[in-house]
């Protein structure tokens, strides 16, 4: 499920498109190999039959209730879950059956840091928060892949950004020199 671009204005383009790291979908996939191997055990060593039959279709039925419950929906919702960085603002959206969008203009962003525990380290993870002006505060993304980089690249947006929308002591000179000139004519 792509991140729709309609929501992008016509100067802006994805840096950085993300989901949580792929460690979100560990436990889902365990529950699905325990899923298949109950419902195959239960096969092999239950007798043909009566009330064999009938225990394989509740083994059955209970795994593809785990399986939609704990495998399927972890695993929308994973994909549902955007990062997304682009030249003009973060946005961070999730939700399945409904959705939250937070935009955060880099001409907002105050701060931003990163921690790592240390299975963090070793798979190569984090959390971000991002804090900025406004009534929200802080905005803490969990599970960032190469939460490292990605802080690095935030640094690098905002900066770019403030770049270009700043003026330079060149053209603050230019500007006051102009507003000189007009004034005294």
């Amino acid at each position: 499920m792509a991140f729709p671009e309609d929501v992008l204005t016509e100067d802006e383009h994805v840096v950085l498109h993300l989901h949580p790291h792929w460690k979100a979908l560990v436990w889902p996939v365990v529950v699905l190999v325990l899923s298949i191997a109950a419902v195959v055990v239960g096969f092999v060593f239950l007798p043909s039959g009566g009330g064999g039959s009938l225990t394989l279709a509740v083994i059955g039925g209970l795994a593809l209730l785990a399986v939609l419950v704990l495998t399927v929906w972890p695993y929308i919702s994973w994909r549902t879950t955007h990062y997304l960085f682009t030249n003009e603002r973060v946005l961070l959206q999730h939700g399945v059956l409904s959705r939250e969008r937070r935009d955060i203009p880099l001409s907002r962003v105050n701060d931003h840091s990163m921690s790592q525990q240390l299975a963090g380290r070793l798979l190569g993870y984090g959390t971000l928060t991002i804090e900025s002006a406004g009534e929200r505060g802080q905005s803490v993304l969990h599970d960032v892949p190469k939460v490292d980089r990605v802080q690095t690249k935030l640094y690098e947006l905002v900066e770019a950004f403030h770049d270009r929308h700043s003026l330079g002591d060149g053209e603050l000179r230019e500007i006051l020199s102009e507003r000189d000139k007009s004034a005294g004519a």
